[in-house]
């Protein structure tokens, strides 16, 4: 067997409960959420299920899972934010799912910085709020730059470490980063500039969902360096 179905018949079946849980989400919440209880517990059920991969295939306090536990972070304040964003609570939902940033920054890392990337990035969000500020309210007006920044600046750390390592896991993660950020543009703009998009609640949950997998999925190659030695090709 090669080294990517090694890498399946071990992290597969620790996936399937995210599975399930998209399959229950999309199947039974058919309409955008008005705060109810039910569709809160769906919302948040795919990212917990994340939450079970990180810790059971492999999780500790120890040096070699540090990245597992900031992402494990991560996906725990992201949870936090779907369950308020899903009972309209919105700046406090932004609030949580900046904090995620912050943890999945840590993950990434400041090492290599490539800071021709993060420049470029940080001209596009900066013409983003200049072009959507007009547009926020009191509370938004302040919150909705720092979380652009703080987004930004984790699709930054992704990418640079995808290009230095050039491996499986860490592009990956890095198109997952890249997602994450789709996700929240199409927020912006169905909330923010009113653009109407087809299905927008489908087109931004899939993307979220998508991003919060790869991100997840980045920690499979975390421990003692003995227990990579069959992944290192698919790290």
């Amino acid at each position: 067997m090669n080294d990517f179905g090694i890498f399946v018949k071990a992290h597969g079946p620790k996936l399937a409960p995210f599975v399930a849980a998209l399959i229950l989400y999309f199947s039974l919440v058919r309409r955008d959420p008005q705060g109810e209880l039910w569709t809160t517990v769906l919302k948040c059920l795919p990212i917990v299920a994340l939450m079970f991969y990180v810790l059971v295939k492999g999780c500790s306090l120890s040096k070699d899972y540090r990245r597992s536990l900031w992402i494990l972070l991560g996906l725990v304040f992201s949870c936090g934010g779907d369950a308020l964003l899903n009972v309209n609570l919105f700046p406090f939902g932004m609030v949580s799912f900046g904090v995620a940033h912050v943890f999945y920054i840590c993950a990434f890392g400041w090492k290599p910085l490539k800071w021709a990337i993060g420049l470029a990035l940080f001209v596009a969000v900066s013409l983003f709020v200049y072009f959507v500020h007009e547009k926020l309210d009191e509370i938004l007006i302040v919150g909705v730059p720092i979380y652009c920044y703080l987004i930004t600046t984790m699709l930054w750390r992704a990418l640079a470490r995808a290009v230095d390592a050039k491996s499986f896991l860490t592009i990956f993660c890095a198109v997952g980063a890249v997602l994450f950020v789709v996700s929240d543009a199409l927020i912006a703009v169905t909330m923010f500039v009113g653009v109407p998009l087809p299905c927008p609640r489908l087109q931004i949950m899939i993307t979220y969902y998508a991003a919060q997998f790869a991100i997840a999925l980045s920690t499979a190659n975390d421990g003692p360096q003995s227990s990579r030695s069959f992944r290192r090709k698919i790290k």
